[in-house]
């Protein structure tokens, strides 16, 4: 079972402070991006401040930070959907974002000149700082690699990828009845009936379900045929019936109707 408030709980060393300035919870805000979205990876590291809406409580998706060769950068984005996607997210993950931005309002002050601003909500700390790198883009592989350890420590499968956060996500949405045209746009693909058809999941249970609610709005629930009526019924449309006389007055068959003389 995933245990995830874990990733909040500060390590309680003698140097922590509650994660404000400490690196234990350096990646806290990073995980809880990735867990309550459906953002990609490069996504998540590409968010800039400037691109946050607080008051509406989304968020733009501007920018990418991806891998080129055997280095990264950061760039505008080329997947499906509009350049500058928007995401809806609920007031709780606002709330992290607002205590990132105070614990990198704080490292910014004790580096000083160190600090390179690139605007970024997950930028490059001034843990093991290395070439004056603080304030620019994360190396995406090394993310994952911190992933792969924080993945231990809250009990998921070895086979649980920072990546899989994202399809988690979207199949609990669709599981539990959410908008599909909602759950598409904040996938950012290019149609619901593409995000159906990759992360939908045929289930009995709701197989059935729907076949119930289809049978009760054409009335079909309200039929109560016996057996007896069933068998009679059927009986009734496999017996050949007997042709009608079209001319009766031809056979001498009495029409029950006199006729003149």
């Amino acid at each position: 079972m995933c245990r995830y408030k874990e990733v909040w709980e500060p390590c309680g060393n003698r140097a922590c402070d509650d994660g404000r300035t400490h690196h234990c919870l350096r990646d806290a805000p990073l995980w809880t991006a990735y867990a309550a979205t459906s953002c990609r990876r490069s996504e998540v590291l590409g968010w800039k401040w400037s691109f946050i809406h607080w008051d509406e409580c989304a968020i733009e998706l501007a920018w990418v930070v991806v891998e080129e060769g055997n280095t990264y950068r950061l760039r505008k984005p080329t997947k499906d959907g509009d350049d500058n996607a928007i995401i809806y997210v609920d007031q709780a993950l606002m709330n992290v974002l607002k205590w990132q931005k105070e614990r990198q309002d704080a490292e910014r002050e004790r580096l000083g000149d160190l600090w390179v601003d690139h605007d970024l909500v997950s930028a490059r700390d001034g843990f093991k700082l290395y070439r004056g790198e603080a304030g620019g883009p994360q190396d995406p592989e090394k993310v994952s690699a911190r992933w792969r350890t924080a993945r231990n420590r809250l009990h998921l499968p070895e086979n649980f990828r920072l990546h899989d956060w994202r399809a988690s996500k979207i199949t609990n949405d669709l599981d539990n009845h959410e908008n599909p045209v909602e759950v598409s746009a904040n996938a950012r693909h290019h149609s619901p009936g593409y995000t159906m058809a990759r992360y939908g999941r045929r289930r009995a249970e709701g197989a059935k379900k729907l076949a119930a609610s289809s049978a009760a709005r054409i009335g079909l629930s309200s039929l109560a045929l016996t057996r007896k009526f069933a068998r009679l019924l059927v009986t009734w449309l496999v017996t050949p019936q007997p042709e009608k006389q079209k001319n009766p007055r031809s056979t001498g068959v009495s029409t029950g109707v006199r006729g003149g003389t």
